[in-house]
């Protein structure tokens, strides 16, 4: 439960049709196998301490006392457990019988909520045998012998007193397939999680349907959604089941049980991510309470998680899916240098090309919007610009993929015009400190806007997302530009799209483009290795962009506290990092991503491409004098060790 994180379940047990006791043990039995694995709430398909197909038998007063027998016998076996039990039975209640959900947790119903939307259509003839709960006054009390008097009703939500983001309403099977589905004013009036009793047969086509309506359904209303299905037990005299349950989160199915199958489905939500979801959506609006909210007491547990989290959650985890972005991306990219040139009436550009993985990108791109315009390649300048870090295989590199691609290259070295600048500040050139780099970054910055202006182009800008957010740029130097098309692109999808135009080209220019794929991320400003290779590496200074990726994702998207990310990175990247150097680089993270918004505050315009961006007039707006304190405070709370590994 800390951090937001919740065990949920929904179970299909094996049921016989009006037998009310033994469905009551089977609902005990995986209740009580369910809380051993640390579900705190579990929901059961509808009507089912009776079977959902007993027809005219709801008619009989046995079978609804039957039913009240069975709810009695399963508070008093689940009252030693701290785990919510949602079970669908026939209640009677001021002379009406209803399809309800009652909602059982230690020893006491807090709930009784009936179904509003009784399908009388098909294979469905509920109303000759229920009345909708629409009607049902808000705040009537149900009791019955045995059973403590609670709310009976629609607008009913349930939360937990330790942990608000924990507040769940329920839906009844064709209350989510109706027009005005009751979880829209539920999410509106907080609940964060939807749960949903249901019998719904199995014809072909059903369950992909199935999916996509609560994919939307919880897509739309910014929460967790976890639907129970009937299965096998359920007569088949007309109908089949296939017990398909389901568990969301906004839109992504979490777990999902095979048809024709039975048994706990198991998954953890994060309902305070929901919670976050719906304060960075203008769109989402509240609704003042006017439902009955019935609290209940659930101490604070650690959540081990078995959810995916990935260690690169920019980069789709499938093959097809991260072929299909990654031409999505180049094709955003392409497009809005294409439209940038075309409204201007520019048809030449300019770029340092120097062979890293960066300036690849950004030519790359370059190329694909000439080609989007119908303009010749040799209009794209190519410009590297060796100095005193050049390695020969970054400038071999840089000439490879501008005469491949068609472009039109420019030597231009650098060397005796720093050295001129030094002498002119007082510079030492022994002295390779801040301004012995910055020097050279901003001369190549001063070469590429001058012959931006001698050629009547534009300079594209190269640096990525990453660097934005770290501050790895010199300030009027790589940091400016005239349209910086990779300013959202993080560093690990950098390198994927290069991989994937590298996988759809001619060989000779793959090779080239996996060699800069293979090259270490450097700057190149300071001298290299004796033996001609880079010895100035990025990631050995700022660290692991991999890392930093994660910590910015979820910074960024979720605003998630920084011990929570912590805990998110040692379960996704704890077998390639130890707990200290996570939490190293993310205190680094925090102490840069502060000190350096000043460099984002005057960012060059740029394509947005993915939800998580640093544009200035767009995503990210923050002072440049902002403190860091809290943030780092609320890491100064971890304790690095092996035992946290793995747990939430």
């Amino acid at each position: 439960m800390k951090d937001g994180f919740f065990r949920i379940a929904c179970a299909t047990p094996p049921l016989r049709v009006a037998d009310c006791g033994y469905n009551a043990a089977q609902i005990i039995q995986m209740t009580r196998k369910a809380a051993v694995q640390g579900v705190k709430l579990i929901v059961f398909p509808e009507l089912c301490l009776t079977g959902y197909t007993c027809g005219d038998l709801f008619l009989q007063q046995i079978l609804l006392d039957g039913a009240l027998q069975a709810l009695r016998t399963i508070l008093q076996e689940t009252a030693d457990l701290s785990c919510i039990c949602i079970v669908g039975l026939p209640i009677r209640h001021t002379g009406a019988l209803y399809n309800c959900a009652a909602v059982c947790y230690q020893g006491t119903v807090l709930g009784i909520v009936p179904k509003q939307h009784l399908p009388n259509y098909g294979e469905f003839y509920e109303q000759r045998h229920f009345t909708s709960g629409m009607p049902a006054e808000n705040g009537t009390l149900w009791k019955a012998d045995g059973i403590a008097a609670c709310p009976f009703g629609t607008k009913q939500l349930f939360t937990c007193q330790e942990n608000p983001d924990f507040t769940f309403g329920v839906e009844i099977c064709e209350d989510v397939w109706a027009a005005d589905t009751p979880s829209v004013h539920m999410a509106r009036m907080g609940a964060t999680l939807i749960v949903n009793l249901s019998c719904s047969d199995e014809i072909i086509g059903k369950a992909a349907y199935r999916r996509t309506i609560l994919q939307a359904k919880s897509g739309s209303l910014l929460c967790a959604y976890a639907y129970a299905d009937a299965g096998m037990g359920e007569s088949t005299q007309d109908m089949v089941f296939a017990g398909h349950n389901l568990i969301l989160e906004n839109s992504a199915i979490l777990a999902q049980s095979d048809l024709f199958s039975s048994g706990l489905l198991c998954a953890e939500v994060d309902l305070q991510r929901m919670t976050a979801e719906r304060q960075r959506s203008s769109t989402f609006q509240p609704l003042p309470m006017t439902t009955v909210c019935t609290a209940f007491s659930m101490p604070q547990t650690e959540t081990i998680l078995h959810r995916f989290v990935s260690a690169t959650p920019f980069v789709p985890s499938g093959k097809e899916e991260l072929s299909e972005r990654c031409e999505t991306i180049l094709t955003l990219q392409a497009t809005g240098l294409a439209t940038r040139l075309r409204h201007i009436g520019c048809c030449h550009a300019v770029v340092g090309l120097s062979g890293g993985l960066d300036s690849t990108l950004a030519l790359i791109v370059m190329v694909h919007a000439f080609d989007l315009l119908g303009l010749k390649r040799d209009g794209i300048l190519a410009v590297t610009m060796p100095c005193f870090g050049t390695t020969d295989r970054t400038y071999q590199n840089a000439c490879r993929l501008a005469k491949a691609y068609g472009a039109t290259l420019r030597e231009i070295p650098i060397q005796k015009s720093v050295r001129q600048h030094f002498v002119d500040i007082g510079q030492d050139e022994s002295v390779h400190d801040v301004t012995y780099e910055n020097s050279q970054a901003r001369e190549r910055t001063q070469v590429l806007m001058d012959l931006a202006n001698q050629c009547g182009g534009i300079v594209v800008g190269t640096g990525d997302l990453s660097e934005l957010a770290l501050g790895w740029a010199t300030y009027n130097g790589d940091h400016m530009s005239m349209y910086a098309v990779n300013a959202s692109i993080p560093k690990t999808l950098v390198r994927y799209l290069v991989q994937y135009e590298a996988g759809r080209t001619d060989a000779d220019l793959g090779a080239v483009l996996l060699d800069v794929l293979d090259t270490p991320v450097s700057p190149e400003l300071l001298p290299p290795e004796p033996d001609g290779t880079i010895a100035q590496k990025t990631e050995d200074l700022v660290g692991p962009y991999e890392l930093h990726d994660f910590f910015l994702y979820y910074v960024l998207r979720f605003g998630f506290t920084p011990s929570k990310i912590y805990r998110l990175a040692l379960y996704a990247l704890g077998e390639r990092y130890e707990a200290a150097v996570i939490l190293k680089w993310l205190r680094s993270f925090y102490r840069r991503f502060f000190s350096q918004q000043f460099k984002r505050s005057c960012l060059p315009d740029a394509p947005k491409v993915g939800s998580v961006t640093l544009s200035p007039r767009g995503d990210w707006r923050m002072p440049s004098d902002a403190c860091r304190a809290l943030w780092l405070a609320d890491l100064d709370t971890i304790l690095c060790n092996s035992e946290n590994r793995g747990t939430v």
